[in-house]
């Protein structure tokens, strides 16, 4: 096992799925709450990490506000992509697309143009201190419907980050619904002006949700997408088009949408055929890394160095890095092997 845990660590590395708020640290997060203090989060260490004990989703949503809540100041965005860079910088990471929420930063007053001039400075740091490169995804919280929609995609259109790629569509599924045609013209809007679709779907619901973005929110990538499994016309749809799922096996457990990591459908997945990438989602949230993620796939499920190359291969594939940017880390990987 030692010999595999030595592979997947100097492993070549693309995050694709990794939420901003959700990628600080324990140090950081209790940092923000002491400077921040009143609200919900502890500021203590021992206390934060209870904090961080979900019962299901929607507790895990209700956490992921309250931390959400402590970032302020466009510094505290800034803070938190140098810090997820210098984390993945770790574990031999070289490019994440990193998932920000315009309309939470909306919610606590700060200003569009402070949030996108905070993304193009952390940007710049996190490439220049860690050589880790940065694209990012404007994403919708599907929860808060229509007028997040809207925040969102102006931010995304007037006075995007320079390094915005996509636009994406989290939060509760369930709630989606009651948002449909709202979330079709944004992403409508963002299609038309270059953007990528990357929305969630999959993860909390069965396969209707992913119809959904699949049929009618044009989805190139889709986070999560375990539920697809449920309807083989769809595993049919998804490897047929080659729509690539970015699958964070620890968060779906932690979550409670999986009961066991045993029972995670990873293996299934990749036995039928689909484009898997792997992602860490909320990493210190969920007590993982990205390169753990490398280790649950050897270690709980089997996967040799050949598959374990393969999903590293897949994630620089399906990312929105320039093409020479890809064919240089594919040339890591495979000169790895």
């Amino acid at each position: 096992m030692e010999k595999i845990h030595d592979f997947i660590d100097a492993l070549p590395k693309a995050e694709l799925h990794v939420h901003l708020v959700g990628s600080a640290s324990v140090p950081t997060v209790l940092e923000l709450a002491r400077r921040h203090p009143g609200g919900p989060v502890p500021a203590t260490e021992e206390e934060l990490r209870a904090f961080y004990v979900f019962r299901d989703f929607l507790d895990f949503a209700r956490v992921y506000r309250a931390v959400n809540a402590l970032v302020r100041e466009p510094e505290d965005v800034a803070t938190l992509v140098t810090g997820l860079a210098r984390d993945l910088a770790g574990q031999n990471g070289r490019y994440a697309e990193v998932t920000v929420t315009p309309y939470a930063h909306h919610m606590v007053g700060m200003p569009r143009r402070a949030v996108t001039e905070a993304l193009d400075l952390a940007a710049r740091r996190a490439l220049d201190e860690h050589g880790v490169r940065i694209g990012y995804i404007f994403d919708i919280p599907g929860e808060f419907g229509a007028e997040a929609a809207r925040i969102t995609l102006e931010h995304a259109l007037e006075e995007p980050p320079q390094a915005l790629v996509a636009f994406g569509l989290a939060g509760i599924e369930q709630e989606r619904v009651h948002h449909r045609d709202a979330f079709r013209d944004a992403f409508r809007a963002a299609r038309a002006a270059g953007l990528h679709s990357v929305p969630h779907a999959g993860e909390m619901t069965g396969p209707e949700t992913i119809w959904e973005v699949v049929d009618h929110l044009g989805a190139e990538r889709i986070g999560h997408g375990i539920s697809c499994l449920d309807d083989p016309r769809l595993v049919a749809r998804l490897r047929e088009e080659a729509i690539p799922l970015d699958v964070c096996p620890v968060s779906n457990v932690r979550t409670g949408q999986v009961a066991r990591i045993e029972d995670h459908p990873l293996p299934r997945l990749l036995a039928e055929g689909l484009t898997v990438t792997l992602g860490s989602d909320d990493p210190p949230m969920f007590a993982t890394t990205l390169t753990n993620e490398y280790r649950v796939a050897a270690d709980v499920f089997g996967l040799d160095e050949k598959a374990l190359a393969g999903l590293a291969r897949n994630a620089v594939t399906a990312s929105y890095l320039d093409d020479g940017a890809k064919r240089d880390l594919l040339a890591e990987i495979d000169a790895l092997l």
